[in-house]
């Protein structure tokens, strides 16, 4: 039973992540993962490339999270008021979704950045007058939250 070393290019399951270095049986190297570009030889250049572009991978999601944590100090001095019309019990005819925020929040604040409607994280639409804070993604470990008023429209 011979065995050989393959870097998995893409997730496994049972085996390993895309990146891993794994030692598998030859005959399932040569016979599955090789010919569906699941996996690729490990030679010794395969690895070094591999080292490099984890390296690069991790300067980039560096690069990211600081980005990410000077848009967060923008976006937590954002405060967004809409106007809506409300019947009984502070009720809204309609409601304030991820969309309008987004839109609004692009137009009026001048942040200097665009925020898709998938970053904001509303569980659901605003259907009542008052404050609300809204938390917005922009990366894994950054989420500011930005102040959004719901008032009667006269």
């Amino acid at each position: 039973m011979k065995s050989t070393n393959v870097i998995l290019r893409q997730d496994v399951p049972n085996l390993g992540d895309a990146g891993d270095l794994v030692s598998v049986k030859a005959g399932f190297a040569r016979n599955y993962l090789l010919p569906r570009g699941l996996a690729f030889e490990a030679t010794e250049g395969n690895i070094r490339r591999l080292e490099e572009e984890k390296k690069r991978g991790e300067e980039r999601a560096k690069r990211d999270f600081l980005e990410a944590r000077r848009q967060s100090a923008a976006l937590e001095a954002v405060s967004l008021t809409f106007n809506a019309r409300a019947g009984e019990e502070s009720k809204l005819f309609g409601s304030i979704t991820t969309a309008d925020i987004a839109e609004k929040l692009n137009a009026e604040a001048g942040l200097g950045f665009q925020v898709d409607r998938r970053q904001i994280e509303l569980d659901e639409p605003i259907k009542s007058l008052g404050v609300f804070n809204v938390p917005v993604k922009l990366h894994a470990d950054v989420r500011p939250e930005i102040k959004v008023w719901v008032i009667k429209e006269e």
